[in-house]
């Protein structure tokens, strides 16, 4: 029906979360009818993406550089480390801009019946951090739900014999819920009011 750029343009659009056929197909004529300057900033932004944008060696953060800015601030505390479930995730508390200390991303949640397991996700990483610095707190900050849960008992077991603080954010987020839905105050009274892990 489409000629064959068009039919491509809308088979990638359907990657994007939340986004079927007939929203890729008005995503699709909105990007055809940007002027040539539009699309070509469009394209750019995208290679840009694609060839500058790693992944932080520390913690897993998004950045163009080996090691992310936050990692980089000597400003920030580097005793506490707080454990998200991805990149995104860091940003959600950044604009709250209360916590001062840095982060790590796991890159998922354990999920046996998904096929993940401790190994499949950044663990090992977040244990020879707190293994090769001084860290005394971890907090937790992962989605309420038997993932998140399932998660955040396994780094509390395995911390255990590690003189390190566990503890979690307070529930006042909804169950189930994912983390870049929940509003800034929500989070913010979540962040100052964490729990240690029972």
């Amino acid at each position: 029906m489409y000629p064959s750029g068009i039919k491509k343009l809308i088979e990638c659009l359907k990657n994007f979360p939340g986004i079927g056929e007939k929203s890729a197909e008005r995503m699709a004529f909105a990007l055809l009818n940007f002027d040539k300057e539009k699309q070509t900033n469009f394209i750019e932004a995208i290679t840009e993406v694609r060839d500058k944008i790693k992944r932080c060696r520390i913690c897993g953060n998004f950045c163009e550089n080996d090691i992310c800015d936050i990692c980089l601030n000597d400003n920030r505390e580097k005793n506490i480390i707080f454990v998200v479930e991805k990149p995104k995730d860091i940003y959600l508390f950044e604009k709250i801009g209360i916590f001062k200390g840095t982060y790590h991303v796991l890159d998922g949640l354990i999920s046996p019946l998904d096929g993940i397991n401790p190994d499949d996700i950044n663990i090992a990483s977040l244990v020879s951090r707190i293994d090769n610095g001084n860290v005394n707190e971890v907090i937790l900050a992962l989605k309420p739900s038997i993932e998140g849960e399932t998660t955040m008992q396994y780094i509390k077991k395995i911390l255990e014999n590690k003189k390190v603080k566990v503890s979690k954010i307070a529930t006042g987020i909804p169950l189930g819920t994912d983390m870049e839905y929940i509003d800034t105050l929500t989070l913010e009274l979540a962040l100052e009011e964490r729990k240690n892990i029972s």
